[in-house]
């Protein structure tokens, strides 16, 4: 069941890059690169076009199949493609010597003041420090999401 679910969401919503300055390193599809025979209109054969070849470049071994493997290295691919966007914005908006490297006096305020809030959140008992208990009662009271670190959201996820 989850591998058809995975293959589902493969073959009908992800974007395979197909050149440098895809859509998909812009952060998705555009009409251009749907509209294959470049008349101005997509059709439902252009996106049924789409779609195989979208499947077909999971496929690595060719087979009309997708494995677990093929699935995992296609989400693996993904996931790399969205953190190379995401370290990009990051030192585009954090660098501000562009020296390509980030120093701790380029962060900006608002993250220590955000990880303040979050810890005065956690504790509960105003005691300085945060015990076992109040971080899995923190941890609980934003559903018992994290990403890793110690428990929170991490910066994405938290808006303070």
């Amino acid at each position: 069941m989850k591998t058809t679910l995975l293959i589902l969401a493969i073959a009908s919503g992800a974007a395979l890059a197909t050149s440098p300055a895809s859509a998909q390193e812009r952060g998705g599809m555009i009409f251009e690169e749907l509209d294959l025979n470049n008349d101005g209109q997509v059709t439902l054969e252009e996106l049924e076009g789409q779609q195989a070849a979208r499947f077909a470049a999971a496929d690595a071994n060719g087979d009309g199949a997708l494995s677990e493997e093929e699935l995992l290295a296609r989400a693996e691919e993904r996931a790399d493609e969205r953190a190379t966007r995401m370290i990009a914005r990051m030192l585009d908006r954090l660098d501000a010597n562009e020296d390509g490297l980030i120093q701790q006096s380029e962060l900006p305020e608002r993250e220590n003041d955000r990880m303040v809030r979050r810890f005065e959140r956690a504790d509960a008992n105003d005691d300085g420090a945060i015990s076992a208990e109040e971080f899995e009662e923190a941890r609980s009271a934003r559903g018992g999401k994290h990403r890793g670190h110690g428990g929170g959201k991490g910066p994405r996820g938290d808006r303070g």
